[in-house]
């Protein structure tokens, strides 16, 4: 286990580690390159700082709304992929590309899909007749938002299908075969064995994907770059703003800091209500 330890702790604990001891000082290289230590300043800074605070609740509601329906999308698709059907471990590997490809590279096919000239999702749409004009989607808040977050769906729902299908095969078929035998329904059977006993694999795939999602970044600065209006700025692409652009390090750190606590006591949240849903419904 060392060696897997040393790599955690040089890759994970200490740039956390030296974010929150930087989030302490004023680093900005376009003023002074030497760090001045200046306290919590910075983090007083950061509670009237209403940019971020718009930032932090526009990555709240996308990844909550990204997670609930990749986790409706992979429990489904997880239940076709566990059934025996001729071909299905082809169909397995294809499932799982979407989540393979490089998010930078799935960003930019899906900007393409969504351009209002040129764009598939414009033209598919007109000819159902559903729309007389192509809609600006990147172009405006709310339209923008439902295309990062189709965009974001498809590419992530696969991880979770996996998880939940590798959480299905490991319930065994003989609780199937004895409900049945009791004059229950499959949709009995889901709700009474399947679900329960796949709350685990729940618990673990939302976690993953709510940690993932709110830090998302390249999705966000390759289709939108935070636009239209900052409508789709999410909390990663205002701290990288503030480190690269503004190159006030001191400042980006300690954003960093609040924002990596403020997300462990969202996950704490969530594994609290999903961890008392899961002793109501055993």
């Amino acid at each position: 286990m060392a060696p897997a330890i040393v790599v955690l702790l040089v890759v994970f604990a200490y740039p956390i580690a030296r974010s929150f001891w930087l989030g302490f000082f004023a680093q900005n290289l376009g003023t002074e390159l030497q760090p001045v230590f200046i306290g919590l300043n910075n983090y007083v800074r950061i509670l009237g700082d209403q940019h971020f605070w718009q930032t932090f609740w526009i990555t709240l509601r996308f990844t909550v709304l990204s997670v609930a329906l990749e986790l409706i999308l992979g429990l489904g698709i997880a239940l076709v992929l566990n059934r025996a059907f001729q071909g299905r471990g082809a169909v397995r590997t294809i499932a799982i590309l979407p989540w393979a490809l490089p998010t930078a590279l799935i960003a930019l096919g899906w900007t393409w899909i969504f351009n209002d000239q040129y764009g598939i999702a414009n033209d598919i749409l007109l000819r159902l007749g559903l729309i007389e004009t192509g809609i600006n989607w990147l172009g405006e808040p709310f339209t923008a938002t439902v295309a990062l977050i189709v965009a974001d769906v498809w590419k992530t729902t696969p991880f979770i299908s996996i998880l939940l299908l590798a959480g299905l095969q490991s319930i065994p078929q003989d609780l199937y075969e004895a409900y049945a035998i009791e004059g229950a329904s499959p949709w009995q059977s889901f709700w009474q064995i399947t679900l329960p006993l796949l709350i685990p694999q729940i618990v673990i795939a939302v976690l993953f994907r709510f940690a993932q999602a709110f830090g998302i970044f390249d999705l966000m600065q390759v289709m939108t770059g935070g636009g239209p209006g900052g409508a789709t700025e999410v909390v990663a692409l205002y701290i990288y703003a503030n480190a690269m652009r503004y190159l006030d390090f001191g400042y980006a750190s300690a954003l960093i800091v609040v924002t990596f606590v403020l997300l462990v006591a969202v996950i704490a949240l969530c594994s609290f209500i999903i961890s008392r849903l899961r002793k109501q419904t055993v």
